[in-house]
């Protein structure tokens, strides 16, 4: 294990002290897995997080998943406590984890501009680099991913206010056009969406790269500026406040200077889920998104969240999910965010998940050794 992984620990414990197991079915996550083995073996391996688990760590797990159809909730939790073992990660500030979720948006757009169609999503401009420790300037930071490359130097890309003032346009990047300021911005945090163009064709965009700015949440502005209770916070309440502000939308959504551009993705089928940072579909309500930078993605993780209700009618949150996909917001060892669909029910359902939650992660057999 890595410094960057030394705030936490990892303590193994047993499938049947991990509270809900026993009631969870994991059956949806074989073709997941099929799916994340083609991805390692054919196209490359996944990054390997701090915490030293590795695609090659994760292969067995895959390979054995390669011809099982469980035939029931039992025998899809027997292969797993086969083949892993579980282990909590305890965070050594003594903080529980803590989950969000995301979605993918359903926009109505145009393919071209007009007086209601008339804020576009944008493609990756040919300006925009990738930074590294190589040819970072010693001036900016090293959060700092992506840059811009301008008369043979390189330096800070314009941000969200100076992109949505027209620094963009003319240079043919846009993708499609929406009717609403807002619903762009939510796209941006939400990293993809499915485009339904007025011809009934549906469309799809998912994240190529960003201007490099850190996220900003506009909901901590909105808590600290006395707008929004801290309990009332949700995507739906941050929306309801800027219908209402309509004059006050520019300067909120400006404070997270963080601009996003997409690439258009293939709709293969319009009913899975959109293609993430792992390289396959992401399935509803078992994807979960992780700190790229501690975690491999691939892995699976149980997460039981007792105050998270709505997502299971009425009963905690208790279910096995498959990490597949990062997010700017997603920092930490125990921080997860779960996708809940595509459309408005499962914006719905995002909007509101803010809950403390325990994370187990569990680890291929040949690999747990080196973590007791």
């Amino acid at each position: 294990m890595s410094d960057h992984a030394a705030d936490f620990v990892l303590q193994a414990i047993s499938f049947d002290t991990l509270e809900g197991w026993k009631d969870d079915d994991p059956s949806g996550l074989f073709e997941v897995m099929r799916r994340c083995r083609r991805q390692i073996s054919d196209v490359k391996p996944y990054r390997t997080g701090s915490l030293g688990l590795s695609s090659e760590d994760l292969l067995p797990l895959l390979v054995a998943a390669e011809d099982v159809s469980p035939s029931s909730p039992p025998s899809a939790r027997a292969f797993f406590e086969t083949h892993c073992r579980p282990f909590l990660i305890r965070r050594k500030d003594g903080n529980s984890g803590f989950v969000t979720a995301f979605y993918e948006p359903d926009i109505e757009v145009s393919e071209r501009p007009d007086e209601i169609f008339r804020f576009p999503f944008y493609r990756r401009p040919d300006d925009l680099i990738d930074l590294d420790d190589a040819n970072r300037p010693a001036e900016l930071d090293s959060a700092y991913a992506f840059g811009r490359l301008h008369d043979g130097g390189i330096g800070v890309y314009p941000d969200r206010r100076a992109i949505d003032r027209g620094f963009l346009e003319g240079r043919g990047l846009e993708i499609a056009w929406a009717k609403s300021k807002v619903d762009v911005f939510f796209v941006h945090v939400q990293g993809a969406a499915r485009l339904r163009y007025r011809d009934g064709r549906i469309g799809r965009i998912t994240y190529a790269a960003k201007a490099g700015h850190a996220f900003s949440a506009i909901g901590k502005l909105l808590i600290e500026r006395g707008e929004i209770d801290r309990a009332e916070i949700s995507m739906q309440a941050i929306r309801a406040w800027l219908a209402r502000n309509p004059e006050r939308v520019d300067e909120v959504l400006w404070h997270n200077r963080s601009y996003i551009f997409f690439r258009e993705a293939p709709v293969a089928d319009p009913e899975a889920g959109p293609i993430a940072a792992a390289k396959v579909p992401l399935l509803a309500g078992r994807s979960l998104a992780v700190d790229r930078m501690i975690h491999t993605f691939g892995f699976p993780f149980f997460i039981r969240a007792e105050s998270l209700t709505h997502l299971d009618h009425g009963r905690p949150f208790r279910r096995l999910m498959l990490a597949l996909d990062t997010g700017s917001a997603i920092v930490g060892p125990a921080r997860g965010d779960i996708f809940t669909g595509s459309g408005d029910m499962a914006g719905e359902s995002a909007g509101t998940v803010r809950n403390d939650a325990d994370f187990a992660i569990l680890i291929p057999n040949a690999a747990a050794g080196r973590f007791d």
